[in-house]
């Protein structure tokens, strides 16, 4: 695995999460949250740059068929805005579960669902980078990922 610190993103109508790991990729925490507003995208940009990222992991919302939906299509448009803005690969991967499996162990934690409202989607992101990072460990990586090329890019 490559050293470099990664950024799992996970997209909601109102709020965007981020998690980051450290350099080594073996650990994954939340960064912030973002609002959905004109600089959403801008305010991930500056995340990315800052923490000097080599790889975002966009988390992709599928339905349970595997079918995608009007919030995939968000997904995969903020994806497409960050790879035309940054230096690092922005990758979309399956994010089925993220959101459910991070309330669920927010509430074993003891957090209910009012003081989970605005750490939910931090905790979604984190989950979103630490099945990637398991993912590049195992070396499946391309295989149950999509890389977002830049426009004009024909590799």
């Amino acid at each position: 695995m490559d050293r470099g610190v990664r950024l799992g993103v996970d997209v909601g109508s109102v709020r965007i999460g981020v998690a980051a790991s450290d350099p080594e990729g073996r650990l994954a925490f939340p960064v912030t949250t973002v609002k959905r507003t004109d600089t959403a995208v801008a305010e991930l940009v500056a995340i990315v740059e800052e923490r000097r990222a080599t790889t975002v992991f966009v988390g992709l919302p599928r339905k349970l068929s595997g079918e995608l939906g009007p919030s995939a299509d968000d997904a995969m448009a903020i994806a497409r805005q960050l790879a035309e803005r940054v230096d690092a690969v922005v990758r979309l991967v399956d994010e089925r579960f993220s959101t459910a499996s991070a309330s669920a162990s927010m509430r074993q934690a003891g957090r209910s669902a009012k003081q989970q409202r605005e750490v939910i989607d931090q905790a979604a992101a984190v989950v979103i980078l630490e099945t990637a990072l398991e993912t590049e460990r195992r070396g499946n990586l391309g295989r149950v990922s999509q890389v977002i090329s830049r426009e004009g890019d024909n590799d």
